[in-house]
């Protein structure tokens, strides 16, 4: 089976940011893991928070010095959060816990990106394996994400 970080390089090429890809030799399975082996701050890391709503899947990606706030989530979905368990997420989204991002996804992920991303003119997020990431501009990540809409629902980390 192909590696994600090779399935993600390969989705990239249409905009030809394929050359974007970073493969580190530590771990950027977390955001704090991630912002030190690419170099950058905590909140540049675009984490990508997987539910399921109403039996489908949705991504969305924070900055990473937030988390998702239930009450704005659910003002905005209409059902309360329910995340996806990682043993599921290959299957339903198609990248592993670590490794999960906005691109080459199963068939019916919808995507969106949240508002705390709009402060930066460069995010990192995952590149399919628990040791990669891509640097994106903003622009760039919106186009490449496929995605459906911008949405508020992150709140700072206390």
């Amino acid at each position: 089976m192909e590696m994600s970080v090779d399935r993600v390089r390969n989705y990239l090429k249409k905009w030809n940011l394929e050359d974007r890809v970073i493969v580190t030799e530590e771990s950027s399975a977390t955001v704090e893991l991630a912002a030190k082996a690419v170099g950058t701050e905590p909140a540049r890391i675009a984490k990508s928070m997987s539910f399921l709503v109403d039996g489908k899947p949705v991504m969305i990606l924070l900055a990473g010095d937030v988390k998702t706030d239930n009450s704005k989530y659910k003002h905005t979905f209409h059902v309360k959060a329910s995340m996806i368990r990682p043993e599921q997420l290959p299957e339903l989204i198609g990248h592993p816990m670590g490794g999960v991002c906005p691109f080459d996804l199963k068939e019916g992920v919808t995507v969106y990106l949240d508002e705390s991303l709009k402060r930066f003119d460069v995010v990192y997020p995952a590149a399919g394996t628990p040791n990669s990431a891509v640097r994106l501009t903003i622009p760039e990540l919106e186009q490449c994400s496929g995605f459906a809409g911008w949405v508020d629902v992150g709140k700072p980390v206390a």
